[in-house]
């Protein structure tokens, strides 16, 4: 560890403390592995969603998941100002724009020009997939958060 990262320290291995816990967790990632949205689409939200909740963990992660799936560097450079950038096209947008929103569902909820962006890209199916992946991730989020996990930590 370097000394810019001596003060991040892990908490708990939330693995081994709860495995209960952490199998149901595996359980909602194979549902979004099996889900009906593309791959990168599903780790360009998984990456915002982190992005937003300050889970530096998972944005690392699924930013590597992503690269993995192919040339996606200029899409992750510019994720936090996608509204402002080209390289994001009318469907990553629409779900963009709804994760960003069920994030912070308590402040405005998810209004209905949002629902109908989404939709117009999304069946009702894939809607319900695009709103799990949020869920999933949020919860990883702040499990990785609340147990102190970082860039680099390995978990036994």
């Amino acid at each position: 560890m370097n000394t810019e990262q001596s003060h991040l320290n892990l908490r708990l291995n939330y693995r081994s403390a709860n495995p209960e816990a952490y199998r149901a967790m595996l359980a909602l990632e194979r549902f979004i592995g099996g889900c009906r949205l593309d791959k990168s689409l599903v780790e360009l939200l998984k990456t915002r969603v982190s992005q937003l909740n300050g889970c530096a963990f998972c944005v690392a992660a699924h930013a590597a998941d992503l690269r993995r799936l192919g040339d996606y560097e200029e899409q992750l450079l510019l994720l936090a100002v996608w509204r402002d950038s080209p390289v994001f096209a009318g469907q990553e947008r629409a779900a963009l724009e709804l994760a960003e929103h069920l994030v912070r569902i308590g402040e405005r909820g998810v209004p209905e020009a949002v629902y109908a962006e989404a939709r117009r890209y999304f069946g009702e199916a894939e809607y319900v997939d695009l709103v799990m992946v949020v869920n999933t991730i949020n919860a990883w989020n702040r499990i990785s958060i609340s147990t102190g996990m970082y860039p680099g930590v390995k978990l036994e």
